[in-house]
């Protein structure tokens, strides 16, 4: 089994998930600078050319985040971080598409197609008048969430799941491209602080960040 790793929020929630599950997987490195993940050899073992990917002792690969963090938490039960019952399974799962949804995609999308336009624009097709719009949604969601979090301590309540990792990985890349939260949302700057503070924020930032100048 490995995992195939590189700088950027996508694999930093993965590693951020195996910190807190204490699991320790094999990486193999890919370097998305040079767009390695965009062809050969990597594209033959996932086509789509996105990072991270887990290939199985028995060749399978499975990409996206959530299912690899999923099958992380189905052979790895405990601590469950996303559920231990069918309930906490469902609430977490909805999070996890609220945030994705809501939030972490318009901001993601925005980067691309804004201040990172110069890095995608030979490998996706970016839209540089999406952007301020984009980015436009990602606050609005982020608005929205901050009712819904009261003064709870995290998304789904007293547990801490997946959706909290998703999103403060995703926040936390985004202030260092000019998408900080907005101060008035008092209730996610005091839950980004909290998840900040667990060891595995800053355990999960690649080597190389500090030196690309991101925070992934």
């Amino acid at each position: 089994m490995k995992l195939y790793n590189s700088i950027g929020p996508n694999p930093r929630l993965v590693r951020m998930f195996l910190l807190e599950k204490e699991l320790t997987v094999p990486f193999e490195e890919v370097d998305i600078m040079s767009g390695a993940n965009r062809r050969a050899p990597y594209t033959d073992r996932n086509p789509i050319g996105q990072i991270p990917a887990l290939e199985l002792d028995d060749g399978t690969v499975i990409s996206e985040t959530v299912p690899i963090c999923e099958y992380f938490e189905a052979v790895n039960p405990s601590p469950a971080l996303i559920g231990s019952t069918p309930e906490e399974q469902a609430v977490s799962r909805m999070w996890t598409r609220r945030i994705e949804l809501h939030i972490t995609e318009p901001v993601t999308a925005s980067f691309r197609y804004g201040p990172g336009a110069e890095m995608f624009k030979d490998r996706i097709r970016v839209i540089p008048e999406a952007a301020e719009g984009l980015a436009a949604l990602g606050q609005d969601g982020l608005e929205k969430l901050d009712g819904l979090l009261g003064s709870g301590p995290f998304l789904a309540g007293d547990r801490f799941t997946l959706g909290d990792i998703v999103l403060y990985c995703f926040l936390d890349f985004a202030k260092g491209v000019g998408q900080s939260v907005n101060p008035e949302h008092k209730n996610v700057g005091a839950w980004f602080e909290r998840v900040s503070a667990r060891p595995s924020a800053e355990a999960s930032l690649h080597p190389a960040a500090a030196a690309a100048g991101m925070r992934a």
